[in-house]
């Protein structure tokens, strides 16, 4: 926002509304009393309920009504007892059966329901009515032979009893309609309707799909009908701050003096002194105008003299008499009450200047406007009135409020507007998948969707952290902090159907072959060139590197997440948008082909899945960070979840854990070297306790995206063109000054912050110890409100980008369930003797009981064990895994070091897959090979996902534990290769995990 604003306009926080609240009391059920006859003209063959339902369908209307026919006063009271009706329509009968008896009969009897009398016109029929008190109907109608009356009926009525609930919910606008002629607003209310209801299905296109659309068509203006000068204004006076407009006749009933008797209504109608007044439409509108020096005011009238009358005072005029009177009222309803499109006029000449279809298309225009044209319609409220008429409610009303009279500033005006317009379309995409549109669609948009099958199970939890988001406005209530999700972009699975039929890929997917085949022939595949122009518009609203995610159907389920097994590519942004779309493409078809490579084949044969049933979206999502010369990285990433298995000092396991990483979060996810610290802990960080500890277990590398080209070779590795880092790039980078400490060797401390000279720690201490980013609040609500929402526990991953000032936005990437336990442990597992365990730890992770399992593999260590031959270990363990998988066997699995670490002298480098079928994981620190405890990756995330426990069993007092490796060495070996055992027991053994502890055993003696 420029800073010449006043500071009243220049910060401003537009409500939403929800259309979902409103019409909510509706007409379901209505009853016609008619004699045979006149039911038969009615519903013209029988056709009206078809006429009507047809009629609701075409304007995209949802709940047409069911009609019940009766004849006479005994069978609609029978009716009226027994089933739910919601307006009664009278009609006219035989002398015995009169309709003004038979509707004052079922109003006394049943004065809350709707009671509406149908009569035919006729001069008969008149002259009755003149007669006739017709007080206590709600209103009479003359049958004209149109059945769009009928609808006009129930819509009027409808609109009575919602208007003042949706005026408070969200601030619909009104029109009042004031005539009391019957045979007139019985002809100008179902134009009035078809008009208002037709442009309401045009406004709907502002919605963001079709749910939204239909729901949004709930906030079309109401029509409320005054008959009398008196029940207009207390009807203007109620809702003046939501009307629309006023179309009102020239001569209407009055309580004032008047001297000509031919306008004293007859006696049955009128109260004391309430005559027709020949200029009470005059009156009426200049008591509007007094009040209101905006709203747009029209005179309807047969009367001629009348025009020279309205005109003289502002007013606009409509001719009764003429024949296209309905065009002349729609014509001037456009123009003046913001339906239809705005169109910028010249104000001198009044041609058309530009002309607006849609809310982004005043956003793109309104810089591009002529001064004077931009005053001409601001001066009189133009823009917030056409909002208001296209229900965007929350704007239309901030831009009320900014009359030319309080900022007489045109360009002011202009900024105001749209800063306006970008915040609704920012606060109405939250939380909603909108539908792809290439003319919606821009750095303003934000979350959308290609094709009508499943978002899959990542895309589903991204719609449901941006919903978080959106619920918990307290996310970015901190000044210069931001919190969303990235631009997103989801190609459905109904696109991997397709692309799958029509390359005719199943046979080579399903195949045998190799990775490396399988993804050359899904690169050779074709996806629809239909979408070349939506990656294009993509690409100009994101302006950014882009990640190509998998997001299968079974990926982060409550019970099964798939969590890192199919691929995850990344790709630069270049100018040469034809480079950028082959890089895309190629990316896409090879997450497609990730479905079918081998380690998914076998994760699909552990969970018992169908890999031919598997079904593929791909989200195409803005990468978070900054480029620095030829590569890209946020300033850091990390995993937080919401249990902690690994507590130390005074953290709760219910306080979460966070594990931080400068650099792109595949860093954490491949297992590397992160910072541990719980958000309710932020200044217990055990790797800073000490600053040997420091020097050796903090990070010392990142990855970053490689910012070069990568054309069409892309590999089975989707890290092919990531690339990892030594931490002194990021220093100079200059990415640094919030996130490390400065090591001085001389005199060996540790100072916080960065420093010129000596090594930098990444320490976090700036967003955790020095309050520059409000990164452990966040998290906190992060932990909480994803929680509450998913009811279990949780896995929340983020990235984050600080800026110079300590502002910077973080990003919420991804949400998963943490699966609960199988089974509840309610046994005390400190009175299990230690004689009776072949294993214990006192720093287990998992919780539940297991009693199916006989088999243990382990590594054959010692104290002397070199990870140099850690590559071997973990070919002899997928051999074994692929057994015990094909006899359908689970095992327990016993090694030194960090099961799972693509660093092979930290640990055995296997992927999930490759041990899939163990149930218990151990992880033992030997005398010369210590390695903390694994934690926050992928990896774990399926381990306790399954219910398979980790323990870490340490050479430390504070890890502790032990394994009885006698024992098993004692075993008779059912396969022994140099470097692994297998051995089975004869009776199966208990395995009890007790997750609040951390403390798990294996219990052969149960």
């Amino acid at each position: 926002m420029e800073e010449k604003l006043p500071h009243e306009f220049s910060q401003f926080y537009l409500q939403d509304v929800t259309f979902a609240n409103l019409m909510m009391r509706r007409i379901y059920n209505v009853l016609i009393v008619a004699n045979p006859y006149d039911a038969f003209m009615l519903e013209d063959d029988g056709r009206i309920e078809e006429k009507v339902y047809n009629e609701y369908m075409e304007l995209g209307l949802r709940y047409p009504p069911m009609f019940t026919r009766v004849s006479t006063t005994e069978e609609a009271m029978v009716t009226l007892q027994t089933t739910n009706i919601d307006l009664v329509i009278c009609m006219p009968g035989t002398a015995d059966n009169d309709a003004f008896s038979v509707a004052r009969s079922i109003k006394q009897a049943f004065k809350n329901i709707p009671c509406v009398v149908l009569t035919p016109f006729s001069h008969g029929i008149t002259k009755r009515m003149k007669n006739e008190d017709l007080r206590m109907f709600d209103y009479v109608f003359c049958w004209l032979g149109n059945t769009n009356l009928i609808l006009s009926i129930i819509k009027l009525i409808e609109d009575k009893m919602n208007i003042a609930h949706d005026i408070r919910e969200s601030g619909v606008q009104m029109i009042l309609l004031v005539e009391d002629s019957i045979r007139f607003y019985s002809s100008i209310l179902p134009n009035l309707y078809s008009y208002i209801l037709a442009q309401s299905k045009r406004f709907s296109t502002e919605a963001l799909n079709k749910h939204q659309a239909t729901l949004r068509m709930r906030g079309r203006p109401k029509v409320v009908l005054a008959r009398t000068y008196e029940e207009a204004m207390t009807i203007y006076n109620q809702f003046s701050d939501n009307c629309l407009g006023v179309i009102c006749d020239a001569r209407f009933p009055m309580k004032e003096t008047s001297t000509d008797e031919n306008d004293k209504l007859p006696s049955p109608l009128r109260d004391t002194d309430v005559y027709k007044d020949p200029e009470a439409g005059l009156k009426l509108l200049r008591a509007i105008r007094a009040k209101d020096e905006y709203v747009p005011l029209i005179m309807e009238s047969s009367e001629s003299a009348n025009r020279e009358k309205a005109e003289a005072e502002g007013f606009r005029f409509v001719d009764k008499n003429s024949k296209q009177m309905s065009l002349d009222l729609r014509r001037i309803m456009e123009e003046h009450m913001g339906f239809g499109d705005f169109i910028f006029r010249n104000p001198k000449t009044h041609e058309e200047i530009v002309r607006i279809k849609s809310l982004k298309d005043l956003q793109d225009n309104i810089f591009q406007i002529p001064n004077d044209s931009m005053l001409y319609h601001i001066s009189r409220n133009h823009m917030s009135r056409w909002l208001s008429a296209r229900a965007i409610f929350p704007v239309s009303q901030f831009l009320r409020g900014i009359t030319w009279h309080k900022l007489q500033d045109v360009d002011a005006h202009r900024q105001i507007t749209f800063d306006a317009i970008v915040q609704y379309r920012h606060m109405k995409n939250l939380g909603v998948v909108a539908v792809f549109d290439r003319m919606k669609y821009d750095r303003y948009a934000h979350f959308a969707r290609i094709g009508e099958g499943s978002l899959g199970g990542k895309g589903r939890g991204l719609a449901f952290l941006d919903n978080i988001i959106k619920l918990h406005p307290e996310f970015n209530g901190f000044e210069g902090v931001k919190v969303q999700i990235p631009k997103t972009l989801v190609l459905c699975t109904d696109v991997f159907d397709q692309f799958m039929e029509t390359n005719n890929l199943y046979p080579i997917a399903l195949s045998d072959a190799s990775d490396e085949d399988i993804l050359q022939h899904f690169l050779q595949a074709q996806l629809p060139d239909t979408m070349i122009a939506d990656f294009l518009t993509f690409f100009d609203a994101v302006k950014a590197p882009i990640a190509i995610r998998s997001s299968s159907l079974l990926e982060d389920s409550h019970y099964q997440p798939f969590a890192g097994i199919y691929n995850t590519y990344m790709i630069p942004c270049l100018d040469n948008r034809d480079a950028m779309l082959e890089m895309l493409a190629c990316a896409i078809k090879s997450v497609y082909a990730s479905v079918y490579f081998h380690d998914s084949k076998a994760y699909m044969k552990a969970t018992s899945n169908v890999i031919d049933q598997e079904k593929m979206a791909v989200i195409l999502q803005e990468v978070v960070g900054k480029q620095y010369d030829d590569h890209f990285y946020p300033t850091f990433s990390g995993v937080l979840r919401s249990l902690n298995y690994y507590p130390i000092g005074d953290e709760l396991p219910e306080e979460g854990i966070a594990s931080l990483a400068l650099g792109l979060g595949k860093y954490i996810v491949d297992g590397g070297q992160t910072l541990r610290v719980s958000p309710y802990h932020p200044h217990q960080v055990l790797q800073m306790s000490e600053w040997d500890i420091a020097l050796r277990d903090t990070q010392t590398q990142f990855y970053a995206l490689d910012m070069a080209p990568i054309g069409r070779q892309f590999k089975v590795d989707d890290g092919f063109n990531i690339r990892k880092l030594k931490v002194k790039e990021a220093e100079k980078d200059g990415s640094l000054r919030y996130i490390c400490s400065t090591f001085d060797p001389y005199d060996q401390v540790i100072n916080d912050g960065f420093y010129d000279g000596g090594r930098k720690i990444i320490s976090f201490v700036g967003v955790l110890q020095h309050d520059v980013f409000p990164l452990p609040e966040l998290l906190q609500m992060a932990m909480k409100h994803g929680s509450e929402a998913m009811k279990r526990p949780v896995e929340i991953e983020f990235a984050c980008n600080l800026n110079d000032d300590g502002s910077g936005e973080l990003y919420l990437l991804q949400i998963r369930p943490i699966a609960d336990a199988r089974q509840m442990l309610d046994k005390d597992l400190s009175k299990v003797p230690d004689e009776a365990c072949l294993l214990r730890s006192y720093q287990a992770l998992g919780h539940g009981i297991s009693d199916d399992i006989t088999d243990v593999v382990y590594v054959k260590y010692n104290d002397e064990f070199s990870p140099m031959n850690n590559y071997f270990v973990a070919d002899d363990i997928e051999r074994l895994n692929r057994k015990f998988l094909a006899e359908g066997r689970h095992y327990v699995l016993i090694g030194p070091g960090r099961w799972g670490s693509s660093d092979h002298y930290l640990g055995v480098p296997v992927k999930w897959p490759t041990i899939s079928a163990a149930r218990i994981i151990v992880e033992v620190a030997l005398k010369n090979y210590h390695v903390d405890p694994s934690q926050g990756t992928h990896f774990f995330q399926n381990l306790t996902s399954f219910g398979v426990g980790y323990f870490t069993i340490g050479d430390t007092s504070a890890c502790g534990g032990f394994v009885r490796k006698d024992l098993l060495d004692a075993m008779p070996a059912v396969e022994e290769t140099q470097y692994v055992r297998h051995v089975r027991f004869d009776k199966a053994f208990r395995i009890m995990i007790d997750g609040q502890k951390q403390e798990g055993l294996v219990d052969i003696n149960q």
